[in-house]
């Protein structure tokens, strides 16, 4: 079963990676546009695209920070590391659904079993956090049981 950790775990960095990529490249193709525009007689449309331009490289700073950010937190995951209680890094079997409790990577196939991968910070997450084997929680008017912790 921790083989099924490691390789959620390895599933959520290369979701990580791959949309890092994404921005940064997004950022590159921004820069290329703002350094390639040039000043052109419509002078107000020129700002106009100008700032659209910026605003729109303002926005991937912030998604490439916040992105950084949530690989600094997947980095403090020990997927060898096991516990009863359910926290960060914990895979989670219920009687609705598998969980890892890590980042929010949605969905992910491991061995033909179907795993969530969600943040501590999600609602379900949130709800799940502390439990252990057994415990029920109710999340949107249904019981779910915690069948295993890992």
């Amino acid at each position: 079963m921790n083989n099924i950790k490691q390789l959620l775990f390895l599933a959520c960095l290369s979701f990580i990676e791959k949309r890092h990529l994404t921005i940064k490249k997004q950022i590159e193709e921004i820069e290329i546009s703002l350094s390639s525009e040039t000043k052109s007689s419509a002078g107000d449309k020129h700002e106009t695209g100008r700032a659209m331009l910026q605003l729109e490289r303002e926005k991937a700073g912030q998604q490439l920070v916040e992105i950084e950010k949530t690989k600094q937190d997947i980095l403090k995951i020990d997927p060898n590391l096991t516990s009863k209680n359910i926290r960060l890094g914990s895979l989670v079997f219920t009687s609705k659904f598998n969980y890892f409790i890590a980042i929010s990577a949605g969905e992910i196939i491991i061995k033909n079993d179907l795993f969530y991968a969600i943040s501590s910070q999600t609602p379900i997450g949130q709800l799940l956090i502390g439990k252990t084997i057994g415990d029920i929680i109710y999340f949107r008017s249904e019981a779910i049981t915690i069948i295993n912790v890992i």
